[in-house]
């Protein structure tokens, strides 16, 4: 991906909104439900929010002069700036994190929120990793 310009009070406000989208999300529905009915509801909370966002986006992988187009697929990137990766699993496990960085590095973007829906509180649900130092 290319390289994109922002600043940190920005990013951080942004990602307060995407937080926000899915707080209200997990407010209305709760636990319970599949990430794919997770993951309609923010993006429709997303769009309401006047946020530009792409859904299930493909992220290749370069080894070596191999490129392997559509290796991984993002489930959001929102404002060209946030990956947002959608889980409604029991427990959050270190692989998670792991793909979320992971997708940070091959993507270059500065900023990766884990939402987790399967929980009483979505604070306890949200795991947010910066690329780099800022």
């Amino acid at each position: 991906m290319t390289e994109l310009h922002w600043n940190a009070t920005e990013l951080n406000a942004l990602s307060e909104r995407v937080i926000g989208v899915c707080i209200d999300v997990h407010r209305t529905l709760g636990p319970g439900l599949l990430e794919s009915a997770y993951e309609q509801c923010v993006c429709h909370g997303l769009e309401q929010e006047g946020l530009q966002f792409k859904r299930q986006q493909p992220l290749a992988v370069e080894y070596r002069g191999l490129r392997m187009d559509c290796a991984y697929r993002v489930d959001l990137i929102v404002e060209g700036l946030v990956i947002l990766e959608l889980k409604a699993v029991e427990q959050v496990l270190r692989v998670h994190e792991a793909q979320l960085m992971t997708y940070l590095k091959l993507s270059g973007l500065p900023l990766g929120l884990l939402i987790n829906f399967c929980v009483p509180m979505l604070k306890e649900g949200i795991t947010r990793r910066k690329n780099g130092h800022w």
